[in-house]
Parts: structure tokens; C-alpha cells; sequence
């Protein structure tokens, strides 16, 4: 519960102060990587310290680590005051940040206005294009002129987070009509109507329960400062601005690679993840990979006496094992970039199945021909003596090699399509876990294929 006293410590104000004097005439984005390397409560104080229109400036940036811990080291009327004076958009992203109950008590101590849109913009789903939209943008009477327009702009600029773009809408239906930009307006004639400025083709527009990422690829795609998000009546609701895109696929990005990389998603930035919220992130993965590493041993096992018979094998192991995971990792952070920028549909896998063989057969075959050729080299060279049936094993390792990284590939291909078809996300398809399901089945491939090569020689 965000109270009165919850005021920064008196003993950090003179440090605040003097860091607040420093940075006064910072750009907001360096004031931010300061306050992200400094705690929380010492933050807050800068940000009370500074003046308003700079701290509002400072907090309205996406990049501020940790600001539902900074607003609520600060006093409530300061809070109130900041959050009045930013963008309506980022003030909901501050407060989804928060528990329930200081979230509505801040949101109930906002002018009606305020509280109205930001109560909105959280009613949407997290991940949707109305979650991140803003309501703060020009939209004027298809009936005005040019010259209307501009004066109009000239009156609402500082208080819109875009002008670049201006929506054009019905005078009585109130529905989006064209999206006009800035450029066009500034080289029309002032007396014309607006939408003689507007360009022939429809507006791009989206929904509000779109996924934020459908708004950044209308975006990138049609190469838009701003999309215009409706609703089904077509009633302009916000606008999702490219600089909101930017933010969103670089936190798509980050939990992508994390994910990938066997770790859950991270909330807060590296250094300011505790120990034992750092321990729930990649405990759980470790464990479930090391459960799934022990179906390995068991297929070691099961393979004991042909190891007895023939020791050489288990030198080509890890070459075996890491070959294959590779091959399947590969294939994998293919289809999970293919699959996040819409470039491939789940109707799509036997066409990525179709060339994923063959192309796993050709990678295998140039991993085979080395392996051959190196087990040749240090037998004839004298390097390693693998017995008077090193031809069968520098077979085996080759045909082995073929089947393993063939089966990676395909694999690690149809992986991605299979969690998306469950209804997961593709990226779960981390790389450890493609490698050590490879794992497993390039051990019975390994000793599948040293049982038709070996048999009645080492086997």
C-alpha cells in the first residue's frame, strides 16, 4: 500500500540532490541508464529532487528498470502529480507492474480523465496491441481544411505523443476514415479540404486484442511511424507508435533468447534478479533437462555388452552426441525466427520437413566424409591404432553421423511446430532441450548402425 511515509531516507537527500544537479540537463535516456545502475530508493529521490516536466520526461521512457519500486519509494502527491503529467500509455505499464491493492489506490486518486483511459488500457490483455497503444494522439473531422488542421496541431502538440500521423474520421459516425501524414498535410493547399491530402490507398489498422507483435509487423511491413488501432465499428481506440514497437520486440527478443537459451523469461534486467528468483528461473529447466540427460545413461545401458565388445566406440561418442544436438539447434532457432516473423504457418511442416531431410542428409554426409577421413588419418599416421577393423569403424562412424544429424535436423525442425500447434510458445524449444532429446536417439543410431557394420567382426 503506497503510503505518505514511505518518503526516501533523509540521509540520501543531499546525495540525491547533488546527482539530481548533474543530471538536470542530461537527455532523459542518459538519466536513465544512471538511475537503472543506482537503488531504487535513491532513484526516487532524484526523480522528487529533479523538476516535474524532467522527471515526467525521465519516467515516460520504456527503458527505467524497476519504476513501480521507484514510484512507490516516493510521496503519494508526487506520484500523483507524475502520473497525471505522462503519457497515458506508459502510466499502465507502471501500474500493471504493481500489486493489486496500490494499484488501485493510485488509480483511484487520478483525475477522472486519467483514470478512465488508464482503466482501459489495463483491461486489455498484456501481450495485445491495446495494451501498448496510445490514446494521445491527432484525430480532426474529415469536413475541416487544411489550414484547420495545422491550427489545430499548433494547439494540441504538447500534449500528443505523435503529430507525424493525423486521423481523419466521420463527423457523425466518429469511424476512422484515412490516416493523413504530416508531410502531405504541411505541402497541401490550406484551403482545401484535409482529405484531399490523403493518399488513395486504406488505412492499415488493427485490433486491440491483436498480439503486440501482428502491430509491429503492420509496421515494419508498411513502413508506418504509427497504426491506428479499432475496434470492429471502426472507431479509432489509440495508435500503436513505432517507438512502442521498438520496445516490444526488443522484450520479445530478450524472452526469446533467454528461453532458447534453457532459462525462464527474466522480468527485471540481470543484476537486479535476486538469488533465489534467479534460482526459480534455471532450476526448473536444469532439473528437466537433467531428468531427460538420464534417458542417455539408460541408453548406455542398454548397450553395455556391445561396449564391452568393442571399447573403440565409445571414443566417438561426444562426436556422435554433440553432432547431432548441433544439427537439431540449428534447425531449430530457423524455425522459431521463421515462425515469430510469420514467414512459415503450421500448414507449412511438411514443406520445411521436405527440405530439412535432404539438407540433413547433405550436412551429414560432409560431417561423415571428416570423421572418415580423420580416423584414416590417425591410423595411417600412427597417431591412434583402432584396431585391424578400423575401416568398419570409420564406417560406422560416418553412416552413424549421416542418420544422426539427419534426424536433428528434422527434428529440431518439427519441434517449434509442435509446441506452437499445443499451444506454446515456439521459442520453449530451447536449444539444451532439442540437444538432449537428439542425444537419446543419436546413442540407438550410433549403436543401431555399429550392429549392421560390426556385427560378426568387433560385435
Amino acid at each position: 500500500m503506497i503510503d505518505d511515509a514511505s518518503h526516501p531516507l533523509d540521509h540520501g537527500r543531499a546525495e540525491a540532490a547533488d546527482l539530481a544537479a548533474r543530471l538536470a540537463d542530461e537527455q532523459a535516456a542518459d538519466i536513465v541508464e544512471v538511475l537503472n545502475g543506482i537503488p531504487p530508493g535513491l532513484a526516487a529521490s532524484v526523480l522528487e529532487v529533479l523538476p516535474l516536466e524532467r522527471a515526467v520526461e525521465v519516467l515516460d521512457q520504456p527503458g527505467l528498470d524497476g519504476t513501480s519500486d521507484i514510484v512507490r519509494a516516493m510521496p503519494r502527491e508526487r506520484v500523483i502529480d507524475l502520473l497525471t503529467a505522462m503519457s497515458a500509455d506508459r502510466v499502465t505499464d507502471v501500474l500493471r507492474d504493481m500489486d493489486g491493492g496500490p494499484r488501485s489506490e493510485l488509480v483511484r486518486s487520478l483525475d477522472p480523465e486519467t483514470r478512465s483511459v488508464v482503466e482501459r488500457l489495463l483491461a486489455y490483455p498484456e501481450q495485445s496491441a491495446g495494451s501498448i497503444m496510445t490514446t494521445e494522439f491527432v484525430s480532426v473531422p474529415s469536413t475541416w481544411t487544411v489550414a484547420e488542421v495545422l491550427h489545430h496541431i499548433r494547439m494540441v502538440e504538447s500534449t500528443r505523443e505523435t503529430v507525424y500521423s493525423i486521423f481523419v474520421t466521420d463527423p457523425v459516425k466518429k469511424t476512422l476514415v484515412h490516416a493523413v501524414p504530416l508531410r502531405r498535410l504541411i505541402s497541401s493547399d490550406p484551403h482545401a479540404r484535409v482529405l484531399t491530402a490523403a493518399p488513395a490507398r486504406r488505412p492499415i489498422v488493427v485490433s486491440p486484442l491483436a498480439d503486440r507483435m501482428d502491430a509491429a509487423r503492420l509496421i515494419s511491413k508498411y513502413d508506418l511511424l504509427a497504426v491506428p488501432v479499432v475496434d470492429s465499428a471502426n472507431h479509432i481506440l489509440g495508435i500503436v507508435t513505432v517507438d512502442d514497437v521498438i520496445d516490444t520486440i526488443v522484450q520479445e527478443t530478450t524472452e526469446d533468447v533467454q528461453r532458447f537459451g534453457g532459462v525462464g523469461a527474466l522480468d527485471e534486467p540481470y543484476l537486479r534478479i535476486g538469488f533465489w528468483e534467479m534460482m526459480r528461473k534455471r532450476a526448473g529447466w536444469l532439473s528437466a533437462l537433467f531428468l531427460s540427460e538420464m534417458l542417455t545413461a539408460s541408453a548406455m545401458q542398454g548397450f553395455q555388452s556391445e561396449l564391452e565388445k568393442a571399447i573403440v566406440l565409445t571414443l566417438f561418442i561426444p562426436l556422435i552426441m554433440s553432432s547431432g544436438g548441433n544439427s537439431g539447434s540449428q534447425a531449430t532457432s530457423l524455425l522459431i525466427r521463421a515462425l515469430a516473423l510469420h514467414e512459415l504457418r503450421l500448414r507449412d511442416w511438411w514443406r520445411v520437413a521436405g527440405r530439412e531431410i535432404p539438407t540433413g542428409l547433405a550436412l551429414g554426409s560432409v560431417l561423415g566424409a571428416i570423421g572418415i577421413v580423420r580416423i584414416a588419418l590417425w591410423q595411417q599416421l600412427g597417431l591412434y591404432d583402432y584396431g585391424e577393423h578400423w575401416v568398419l569403424v570409420a564406417a560406422t562412424v560416418g553412416a552413424s553421423l549421416v542418420g544422426i544429424v539427419t534426424f536433428g535436423s528434422l527434428a529440431g525442425s518439427m519441434l517449434p511446430f509442435l509446441l506452437q500447434r499445443l499451444g506454446f510458445d515456439p521459442a520453449s524449444a530451447s536449444a539444451p532441450f532439442v540437444a538432449t532429446l537428439v542425444d537419446v536417439t543419436g546413442l540407438v543410431i550410433y549403436f543401431g548402425v555399429a550392429a549392421l557394420i560390426l556385427g560378426g567382426t568387433l560385435l
